[in-house]
């Protein structure tokens, strides 16, 4: 008699663990990035191939779901194919399969669980549900191969804004989080008031260097009982309401200096309460994740102050700061070997909190 499909990969998902060792097929498709990668010990990049959406969607200054999702579906089994041909592998090399199932836009966080869950069956091998978040902490440890918990991650992306403690594979403490606008999604509202086209983080990061940081005030939130919490929406109102009163060519004719000046408030906010959660934490390692990790400003302020204080900073290769599937790969292999795995009955949750969190 044949066993269940969950009985058979809780049997095989025992059997990777004694061995320590697999080889995961992992999917990334919470946004507009179509990514799929192979990824050995979670450390250990194979393969790796991302569809961009960026010249679609900069048309209409962000993101359109409904175009998102159309193009996963597009994309997702051509990457698939190329992945293996790039790693010489094939079906029988996978030992588990991985794949991002929250949080991000459910239309197109299915096109990747559904595929996810189709190729499990089809190939008989264990599936893994990753959470995003986890995700881009996870993808430091292809980095720094050495990295093991426990240290402190500043986790700053379009969509999230948060610093946690990350006491083991997949068990973290919540220290602070946004309280409205992400940052990665304050530089992208920030971009958008001052001209620039979508995505306009990185824009405002190479327009900062060309600018007076000290050139205009604008505020610094702070967040009544949550001192390790974050608020920008007041920073981009301050922003919008400066622009509307001055005018489109005052803009312009001082648009590095804005940039320069709206950055520095942001980085900051992030440096500040970094640096107050690692001396609460005494964290000896600081690890920052997520989109904004690429921002240059950002990375040369925390290295700074966190060096005045004995901390190191480490952060992800540019490549693994966007959202890609290797990250998603390194996440499912720690969980494969702590044996949390899905059943078939996995499904999108496009408001996932971060699994395991203790709130201080």
């Amino acid at each position: 008699m044949v066993q269940p499909y969950s009985a058979r990969m809780r049997a095989r998902t025992e059997e990777l663990r004694q061995q320590g060792k697999a080889v995961i097929l992992a999917i990334e498709s919470s946004c507009d990035e179509t990514s799929v990668a192979l990824v050995r010990d979670g450390r250990q990049v194979l393969a790796l191939q991302t569809a961009s959406q960026i010249d679609t969607h900069k048309d209409y200054g962000g993101v359109v779901p409904e175009i998102a999702s159309r193009m996963h579906v597009e994309a997702i089994s051509w990457l698939v194919d190329a992945a293996f041909r790039d790693a010489s592998m094939a079906w029988q090399d996978v030992d588990a399969i991985a794949v991002t199932y929250g949080p991000g836009l459910v239309g197109a966080l299915l096109v990747g669980v559904s595929f996810a869950k189709a190729c499990a069956f089809a190939q008989d091998k264990p599936l893994v549900g990753v959470h995003h978040i986890e995700g881009h902490i996870s993808a430091n440890y292809i980095t720094y191969p050495d990295l093991t918990p426990p240290y402190l991650g500043l986790v700053v992306s379009g969509g999230h804004t948060m610093l946690v403690r990350v006491e083991d594979y997949g068990r973290y403490t919540l220290l602070g989080s946004t309280m409205d606008d992400a940052a990665g999604e304050a530089f992208d509202k920030g971009a958008r008031i001052l001209g620039l086209p979508y995505p306009g983080g990185r824009l405002i990061d190479e327009l900062a260097a060309t600018g007076n940081p000290e050139a205009f005030a604008f505020p610094r939130a702070k967040v009544h009982g949550g001192p390790l919490d974050f608020s920008f929406s007041g920073l981009k109102t301050a922003l919008m309401q400066l622009a509307h009163r001055q005018g489109e060519a005052w803009v312009e004719a001082h648009r590095a200096d804005l940039a320069a000046s709206y950055q520095a408030a942001i980085v900051d906010a992030l440096v500040g309460r970094t640096c107050q959660a690692a001396e609460d934490t005494t964290a000896p390692v600081v690890v920052i994740s997520g989109g904004v990790a690429a921002n240059k400003g950002l990375r040369r302020a925390l290295e700074a102050a966190l060096g005045q204080r004995g901390v190191r900073l480490l952060a992800p290769s540019l490549g693994l700061c966007t959202d890609n599937a290797a990250m998603i790969g390194a996440a499912g292999y720690f969980q494969l070997m702590q044996g949390r795995i899905a059943g078939l009955d996995l499904n999108a949750v496009p408001y996932l909190p971060l699994g395991l969190v203790e709130n201080v």
